[in-house]
């Protein structure tokens, strides 16, 4: 299917990364649902510059099924056709600064328990939620948004990685299992982004050793991240699934 044809709904879509995602799959000519929690003015305002053809702002936390369940419903009623493209890009609420982060001897079980929750639970809910209408349209994508820290854990972000690693785990068992109706799971993993809500809190002296520590002499910028997403999301990757993709300049090479 193009991108063109697709109707994609990205979690955690109005500000950050979600909303570089936004904006690449509506520069294509997608059908875009901007999935908000709380950030209801920069999802609406997002939503607002593509107009009610091409764009819905929709509020849920991914967590609650049921609440997914009614998102996804008001997407169909809004765009007349199911969703048939999933970017699981929502994050439990985190601040990429290594100085803050608990270590090893005093990280909470809470705190992983809140990562699972946003990472884990938040997409097997919207898969598990857009099967029917994937199945419908006998075409799928879900696209998940991990992170390059599996390969290269040079902060100690126990709980956010810890979560991601399991999300490229159902990424993989989950395109096992769905690849016999046409849907392919992939994953998108990234390294430090300049700058998202999540990184503002980064010193920047961190973002000058990332970047001279890469090939390409960069830190990736979202735009350039949105890319590869919707690489897989494109006709393109119609023979890929259950991938994993490092998109960081090439700091990571696995």
């Amino acid at each position: 299917m193009e991108l063109a044809e697709q109707i994609v709904l990205v979690t955690g879509g109005g500000r950050g990364l979600g909303s570089s995602i936004v904006q690449a799959f509506a520069a294509r000519g997608a059908r875009v649902v901007i999935n908000y929690r709380y950030s209801a003015e920069a999802a609406g305002e997002l939503a607002a510059g593509y107009g009610p053809e091409h764009a819905v702002a929709l509020q849920a936390d991914v967590t609650d099924a049921g609440q997914v369940s009614v998102m996804l419903e008001q997407a169909r009623s809004h765009f007349g056709s199911a969703v048939t493209t999933v970017v699981n890009n929502a994050l439990a609420d985190f601040s990429f600064n290594g100085d803050a982060r608990s270590g090893a001897g005093d990280i909470s079980w809470a705190d992983f328990e809140a990562q699972f929750g946003g990472s884990v639970r938040g997409a097997l809910n919207t898969t598990q939620q857009a099967l029917e209408g994937m199945r419908g349209h006998g075409f799928g994508r879900i696209i998940n948004v991990g992170t390059n820290l599996f390969q290269n854990p040079v902060v100690p972000y126990h709980d956010y990685t810890a979560a991601k690693a399991a999300l490229l785990s159902l990424t993989r068992t989950m395109a096992k299992d769905l690849g016999q109706h046409n849907i392919a799971v992939n994953m998108v993993s990234g390294g430090l982004l300049r700058t998202t809500d999540a990184s503002a809190a980064t010193p920047e002296e961190v973002f000058d050793y990332i970047a001279a520590s890469t090939p390409l002499g960069k830190v990736t910028t979202p735009a350039e991240f949105a890319d590869a997403i919707l690489f897989f999301a494109s006709p393109w990757a119609r023979s890929v699934t259950g991938q994993n993709l490092v998109v960081d300049g090439g700091l990571v090479m696995d």
